[in-house]
């Protein structure tokens, strides 16, 4: 994946995140960092452009770390724990839904 690809498809990611969110909790997407305040803590999600990674720090499962995937259109967790919007949404409770561009 090219580095334009890659910042296409993570700012996509991390802005339809910050809507999808901002009803339920306080989000919010500055510098390509989402920090997303809730209940049980602060979540960062951001993109991390050298590994062409998300990454995710939770504090109800710690760092992860994700690829897209191109063939399930999705974020994986890079040692196999599944996609990132099930597990960011599991953990806030919200129904999350994205889609490449």
């Amino acid at each position: 994946m090219s580095d334009s690809a890659f910042e296409s498809l993570a700012d996509s990611l991390l802005a339809t995140l910050e809507e999808a969110l901002a009803d339920h909790v306080d989000a919010e997407l500055q510098g390509g960092i989402l920090t997303v305040e809730g209940d049980e803590g602060t979540w960062i999600v951001n993109k991390h452009a050298p590994t062409r990674q998300i990454w995710l720090s939770s504090p109800v499962s710690g760092a992860r770390h994700y690829a897209f995937d191109a063939d399930s259109g999705q974020w994986q967790d890079t040692r196999g724990g599944g996609d990132l919007l099930a597990a960011l949404g599991g953990e806030l409770g919200v129904e999350l839904n994205w889609q490449a561009p």
